[in-house]
């Protein structure tokens, strides 16, 4: 199970990197193992304001649809334009090419509420 150490998780499956005041969000190795193969990725929330813990899209796999959750309040900057094409990319690269999301990051405080990857790797038995 791939689980950086440099990145955040959420319980519901979502990892989040932070760079300046921008966050890269996606989901985890272990969510999009899963899902199965991913076959739709669906954002409706470019430039609008999330709250922490607010869905902010889904993803469609081949059986099921799954909420996303954003793991910080802010507003979202950037949608990876390559899932329209290539959703199945979330399963083959997930903390790479296959990031879903790009957030501004309104409270930085909220990070701390977050899972770091050993904590999440307990919480799905990695």
């Amino acid at each position: 199970m791939n689980l950086p150490a440099n990145l955040h998780y959420t319980k519901d499956h979502e990892w989040i990197s932070v760079d300046g005041d921008t966050a890269t969000i996606g989901i985890t190795d272990h969510a999009q193992r899963e899902l199965g193969d991913i076959v739709y990725v669906d954002i409706d929330t470019l430039d609008k304001d999330i709250a922490q813990h607010d869905v902010f899209g889904t993803v469609e796999a081949v059986k099921t649809v799954s909420d996303l959750f954003s793991p910080i309040s802010g507003t979202v900057l950037e949608v990876n334009a390559k899932l329209a094409d290539a959703p199945e990319t979330v399963n083959s690269d997930p903390y790479g090419d296959g990031w879903i999301v790009k957030m501004s990051v309104k409270d930085a405080s909220e990070l701390a509420d977050l899972l770091t990857a050993e904590t999440y790797g307990e919480l799905i038995g990695a």
